[in-house]
């Protein structure tokens, strides 16, 4: 008996203790407390702001002329190279001229035969004419000798039609020269044309510039007709006025506009750390490949809707790199590949935060209104179909770090981004030197809540030293 009560004595007072432990770690906040979420801080400041659009694209001559034939055959005569400098007018290759030779001198056989026809039809009329007053004349003696009673009828008879007679010859030999004149402007018009066709095969120069392309070689035969382009054989550009061509996103294409300024980073220049400036001088009123049929418009719903806009480089930024006497005048070449940031906004010395501090919540708590209804009742007729409930709006949020160190959720209106810098501008909802918190992403993105405990995150450093 006196073992068995000692047992319970001793659970007794284990019990005891355990429950005394309880008690004073529940006072003192060991156990039973919310774990705080570790979150970084950041006061509100004021900052220079700079709203960019940012997009890659390649560099291209503002002007570049693609030379095409007009007429088809072998290339004879080649006389520039990839990057020669042509002026207009300067012969660059001749097309084989023969069959062209052959056309125009046969369209000037038929011209020399129109003419000879019609010099013909000169003489045929002039003998006609004179055919008429000798019928005249005939007809005046018969006609007298008729009123004499010298000469029957019949006689007059043959006078008169003999007279008519000559007056249709002269109306069919003018007749004649009419259509002979006709065929000489006809035949002048085929010998224009194979002139012209003949002229076409020597290529000249339609502007002064670079041979920025060459791609044919010699004795190469090449096609090309006057109603559309034929074989490119090269192109000329003007190489002093350079442009970059991109193409922005129908969401940033609103807020570009002509006259924007442009930090352009090109890929050649971009271990130098050379940067150049540049300026919007066209923006497409029509997305890239739009303006087809309903079909095409249709099929290309899914696919991401974008503008060209093309950005002139402006030769003060790269003045520096022209060398003339190494030969370096042109820094840059067709293609190469550029990134462009648009400026197209700047503020100065506004309130601002970083921008993963700012995040979206639902205006309201489905959870809450849930439990607000409770079940239905009996009288509710539950056939009757759930009429669908208006959806509050997203509103932008911070979290500032309260006294209690308790995340407080508050609204705040927002303005432009500076991508570049990682901060927002903020119009409304904070104050200059509040402390907001700005991190992690997915704590303030997803998990903070209004009212959470918080407490700042500790790096990895601080713990080593504190382990120490």
């Amino acid at each position: 008996m006196k073992k068995s009560n000692r047992i319970w004595w001793i659970l007794g007072g284990v019990v005891a203790l355990l429950v005394i432990f309880l008690l004073v770690a529940k006072s003192a906040g060991w156990i039973g407390k919310e774990k705080p979420t570790e979150v970084e801080f950041v006061k509100v400041g004021r900052t220079d702001i700079i709203e960019t659009v940012s997009a890659s694209g390649k560099i291209q001559p503002e002007v570049e002329v693609k030379i095409t034939p007009d007429v088809p055959g072998e290339i004879i005569g080649l006389y520039v190279k990839e990057g020669d400098s042509v002026k207009k007018g300067q012969l660059l290759l001749k097309v084989q001229p023969e069959n062209y030779i052959s056309i125009t001198q046969r369209a000037e056989a038929v011209v020399n035969q129109s003419k000879a026809s019609a010099e013909q039809a000169r003489s045929a009329i002039a003998q006609s004419e004179a055919r008429v007053i000798r019928a005249q004349a005939e007809y005046d003696r018969q006609k007298k000798l008729f009123d004499q009673k010298v000469i029957s009828a019949s006689d007059l008879e043959i006078a008169e039609t003999n007279l008519k007679v000559a007056k249709q010859d002269v109306a069919a030999a003018k007749a004649n020269l009419e259509a002979s004149t006709f065929n000489i402007r006809s035949a002048e018009a085929g010998l224009k044309d194979a002139s012209e066709n003949l002229r076409k095969t020597s290529i000249y120069a339609p502007m002064n510039g670079i041979v920025s392309k060459l791609a044919v070689e010699l004795g190469e035969r090449v096609v090309g007709t006057s109603q559309m382009a034929g074989t490119e054989m090269l192109r000329i550009a003007n190489l002093n006025n350079m442009e970059v061509r991109i193409n922005v996103n129908e969401n940033d294409i609103v807020r570009v506009s002509l006259g924007d300024t442009a930090n352009i980073d090109v890929d050649s220049y971009s271990l130098t750390g050379k940067k150049f400036k540049g300026i919007v001088t066209q923006i497409a009123n029509t997305a890239n490949g739009s303006g087809g049929t309903l079909a095409a418009a249709s099929a290309a719903t899914d696919a991401v809707t974008e503008f060209e806009v093309r950005i002139r480089i402006l030769p003060e930024s790269y003045r520096d790199l022209i060398d003339r006497k190494a030969k370096k005048v042109y820094p840059f070449k067709p293609g190469m590949t550029a990134t462009v940031d648009i400026i197209t906004e700047k503020k100065e010395k506004v309130l601002s935060v970083p921008i993963a501090a700012v995040t979206t919540r639902d205006g309201s708590n489905t959870e809450e209104k849930k439990d607000q209804q409770g079940p239905p009742s009996d009288d509710q007729n539950t056939n009757e179909p759930a009429k669908p409930k208006k959806k509050d709006l997203p509103k932008e949020v911070v979290f500032v770090a309260g006294a209690d160190n308790k995340a407080k959720l508050r609204e705040v209106k927002t303005g432009i981004t500076d991508t570049a810098a990682g901060t927002i501008e903020i119009k409304d909802g904070l104050k200059e030197g509040e402390q907001i918190i700005s991190g992690p992403f997915i704590a303030v993105s997803k998990k903070l809540k209004d009212g959470d405990l918080v407490a700042k995150k500790v790096e990895q450093k601080d713990q080593g030293k504190k382990k120490e």
